[in-house]
């Protein structure tokens, strides 16, 4: 069965904890929270638009993303949450090892970490991590992190792009946690393929868009002996949501997808905001297709 991702990009940071507790009692699968450490007149182009342009402004909410996980923990049983996408090489080895074990210990294991090189060369700049070797770095830190995350005393690593002596951190879960890597460049498909639980996809795609990109992972997959039954398959479309929708998703191989049912109000939602908002259309999503799932 397609789990449904809840996607809370650009909502305002202080609905997330309230938004988080509807989602538990509405039986979505997972809250994904997306990564951006700060707004400026970005060099980068934003490679998912048109004009390159980022479709964002100063004022939009970017909470940190293992911060919000922990509030949102506390307050909820069952629900999952996960970052698509997190840019783990913008930031120290260390820093991400602590952040998401952290978070992964005091949910019970309720974190999935999804992860990706990064497109913006600006943010990089502002945490002093090179952006060029970003790619390698994150080859070389997946299974760091995975060991670190094990918590076994005296694990040491002498690599390209880390090196320390044995140490272990603290806290850590007791369930592995799972890695989900972003994106449809080549590199990140591979980068699937060789060491990922998961794949997410990078946008809402239109249906011969998907196939095109699922073809291409299919491939990467099957170089390295593994099918996209071996995986996550985590893919949002730009379609009106739909229980046959879902099912033709599920026939496609896709495992998960991201649902944002405030962006789509019917007409006796359009005059509400805010939680109102979204908790009428929660609530409307989950009957009319999860409960039909």
């Amino acid at each position: 069965m397609v789990q449904f991702w809840l996607g809370t990009t650009f909502i305002d940071a202080a609905e997330s904890v309230t938004v988080a507790r509807m989602a538990d009692d509405l039986n979505y699968h997972t809250l994904a929270l997306s990564d951006h450490l700060a707004y400026t007149e970005y060099g980068s182009r934003y490679p998912y638009t048109d004009d390159g342009v980022a479709p964002w402004k100063a004022e939009t909410h970017w909470p940190d993303a293992w911060v919000m996980i922990g509030a949102m923990a506390a307050v909820t049983r069952r629900l999952r949450f996960a970052t698509k996408v997190y840019v783990a090489p913008a930031r120290d080895l260390f820093t991400v090892a602590k952040a998401v074990s952290t978070a992964a210990f005091i949910s019970d294991n309720r974190v999935s970490f999804g992860v990706a090189a990064g497109w913006c060369r600006d943010e990089f700049a502002l945490t002093g991590q090179p952006f060029e070797n970003r790619g390698r770095r994150l080859d070389e830190m997946i299974p760091v992190l995975r060991a670190l995350w094990e918590g076994k005393p005296g694990y040491a690593h002498s690599g390209e792009h880390y090196d320390f002596p044995p140490l272990n951190i603290a806290p850590v879960p007791t369930e592995p946690i799972p890695v989900y890597i972003g994106g449809e460049s080549e590199a990140a498909l591979r980068r699937v393929a060789a060491v990922g639980d998961g794949w997410i996809g990078a946008r809402a795609y239109r249906p011969e868009q998907l196939d095109e990109v699922l073809g291409r992972l299919s491939r990467h997959l099957a170089e390295r002996g593994r099918t996209l039954s071996d995986i996550t398959v985590m893919a949002a479309v730009a379609a009106y949501p739909s229980v046959d929708l879902y099912r033709r998703l599920e026939d496609k191989g896709v495992d998960a997808t991201q649902a944002t049912p405030w962006a789509m109000p019917n007409d006796s939602e359009r005059n509400l905001t805010g939680l109102a908002l979204k908790q009428a259309t929660m609530e409307r999503f989950a009957a009319e297709v999860i409960e039909r799932m």
